[in-house]
């Protein structure tokens, strides 16, 4: 079994052909599906033209290039059936779905359609007609849902990759429960335009891989803004936190001890505790949690007025030949016609209070960790009191998407019976690409199997968020910690991050004026001296005010570290040296000040 980044360094390498592996994989697909894995699977000649392109490509271009993959039947292919797990609900569309051709465009193969809790309604993957996809380690316990065929389509390694969809934890307890990364991007940051709806509001597009590294490359090519999804969001610096978060010294909540639910399951228990401490070693500061706001949130989707949008997606057609669906999917989906608008607007207004009170939690921890389930289920099991268990499969993530947050689940060991565990981390929207460097280290700290392969983690460098959310600077005087101006850093969210040296090339002098005073670093490269400085990071989109505000002849200017790094910094008019004292040899402002104080 390859990993998406191993695929890609095989095809650019010479050492696989292209042809050759997608026949491979097509095999395997087709071999037999014990699990019910697949609703679709790709005939030679759908499959065709996908490889003529690709045999005419250079592999270095694309940067999914002859990488298969498999989508959540509920996700448009063009010519391909779509199903949403319902054989009567059948249409064949005629373009793929917005974030589909975004993946095909990069190189990426399709290898079919999966299996799928009926609507992408369940956490099981027992919910469908086309049969229970059996779990990659035991076929006899559920393989989680709604997005079930995707997760263990992977999980096996049938794919490098594929998508579903995680509108209550789709895309995560399918993770958890097959050994596999699962992202739940902030919504929106995902088009969702040729999906079939569940609650379109909330819905998301989710991606499962083996690794991070290779959920990260999926997800650099997928996360584009589509002008025709109404809900569709560019990637932005977050309103909440920091803007970013730090790989060490990250501050992480967890819920308080009696708010944690593992359903009988005492070595869920263990291994979720262990995760926690694995965290702490890994440079997090762990918060004690208090958990009731999310949990009632949680509650809102199922209980409250949101199984409505349910309905809705699929009110024609549900009203129309209700005997198509599967009896549970009825009886949930069905409910969804008897609340009234004011139940709704009573609902958005419980949620809006709520959303409140969440959001004072970033004040305190940069993300959460919680179970992403707190316990796993045999398919008989299910079958027996199938709406219960599958609500207690949703005790952590029901309310995710209804408070507008990124997340990511992550492998976290094994049960002694084999089965897998996993973790979920989040944080508030447009954090994905932070959540998937902490995760990477947690998982790469643990050297579990890949999926249900059997297979190592592959070596390699540590994934690093890639966003331009924030934006460092260093400062020499009035702004540093304690100081009269530091409000102005920390009112924008700004976070510190070192206290450093500059480079030994700049004059330091101490400016007339003030209160407060301020000092200025000149460049004058030889000659200079070694300046005390610290670095903040600051959300981009409030870095614009932080500089408007600053007095001549003050600015902004490339400073150079003592590392050799250059950040935007303090810098100084050299002309505003003639009137005032240079205390270069000093090199602190700290220092200039304790001497004026003793005075």
């Amino acid at each position: 079994m390859q990993t998406l980044t191993e695929l890609l360094d095989a095809y650019r390498g010479g050492h696989k052909r292209l042809r050759r592996h997608i026949t491979e994989v097509m095999e395997t697909a087709r071999s037999g599906d014990d699990r019910n894995i697949w609703i679709t699977v790709l005939t030679d000649a759908q499959l065709e033209p996908y490889l003529q392109r690709l045999e005419a490509a250079d592999p270095t271009e694309l940067p999914l290039y002859g990488v298969p993959f498999a989508m959540k039947d509920n996700i448009d292919l063009a010519g391909i059936p779509t199903t949403a797990g319902c054989p009567d609900y059948t249409y064949t569309p005629e373009s793929s779905a917005f974030l589909v051709q975004q993946l095909i465009d990069a190189g990426a193969v399709p290898v079919g359609k999966t299996n799928l809790d009926q609507f992408a309604t369940g956490l099981v993957g027992t919910r469908s007609p086309y049969g229970a996809c059996g779990n990659a380690f035991d076929p006899d316990y559920v393989s989680g849902g709604s997005s079930s065929g995707s997760a263990v389509s992977v999980a096996l390694g049938q794919v490098c990759f594929s998508l579903g969809t995680d509108t209550a934890g789709s895309g995560r307890v399918p993770a958890a429960f097959n050994n596999l990364v699962g992202v739940k991007p902030t919504c929106g940051l995902l088009s969702a335009s040729g999906v079939v709806p569940a609650c379109r509001t909330i819905d998301t597009i989710s991606i499962f891989a083996t690794t991070v590294a290779d959920a990260q490359q999926v997800l650099d090519v997928a996360a584009a803004f589509d002008v025709d999804d109404a809900y569709s969001r560019p990637d932005s610096v977050p309103s909440l936190g920091h803007g970013s978060i730090p790989v060490a010294g990250f501050r992480f909540g967890v819920p308080k001890a009696e708010q944690l639910a593992f359903f009988g399951n005492r070595e869920s228990e263990k291994l979720f505790f262990q995760a926690v401490e694995r965290l702490e070693a890994l440079g997090g500061k762990r918060v004690e949690l208090d958990f009731e706001p999310f949990l009632e949130a949680a509650r809102l989707l199922y209980e409250g007025p949101w199984v409505s949008e349910r309905y809705t997606a699929i009110r024609e057609f549900i009203e129309r030949a209700p005997e198509s669906l599967f009896p549970v999917t009825r009886e949930i989906i069905g409910g969804g016609g008897k609340p009234l608008a004011t139940d709704a607007f009573a609902a958005q207004y419980r949620l809006k209070a709520l959303k409140r009170r969440t959001e004072a939690t970033w004040d305190d921890v940069d993300l959460v960790i919680t179970p992403s389930a707190g316990t796993i289920y045999t398919t008989d099991a299910v079958n027996a009191d199938p709406v219960q268990l599958n609500s207690n499969l949703g005790y952590y993530t029901n309310f995710m998407n209804l408070l507008d947050f990124s997340a990511l689940a992550v492998p976290a060991g094994f049960q002694s019976d084999g089965l897998p565990f996993g973790v979920t981390l989040f944080a508030p929207a447009f954090y994905d690409q932070d959540l998937l460097a902490i995760g990477d280290r947690l998982h790469r700290d643990q050297a579990l199997p890949l999926g249900a392969t059997g297979a190592a983690m592959p070596k390699g460098e540590p994934v690093a968020a890639r966003h331009a959310h924030t934006i460092p600077v260093a400062v020499c005087g009035a702004h540093m910690h304690g100081l009269p101006l530091n409000w102005q850093l920390t009112q924008r969210n700004a976070r510190f991050v070192e206290a450093t040296r500059s480079a030994p090339e700049y004059r330091f002098y101490a400016l007339p004026g003030g209160p407060p005073h301020r000092p200025g670093m000149v460049h004058v490269g030889a000659g200079g001296g070694a300046v005390e400085l610290e670095v903040w990071e600051v959300p981009a989109d409030r870095f614009g005010s932080f500089v408007a505000g600053i007095p001549a002849p003050l600015g902004i200017g490339k400073v150079r570290l003592a590392s050799g790094a250059e950040v935007p910094g303090f810098v100084c008019e050299a002309s505003a040296a003639n009137q005032a004292e240079d205390i270069t040899a000093l090199g602190s402002w700290r220092t200039w000040l304790k001497e004026q104080a003793a005075k």
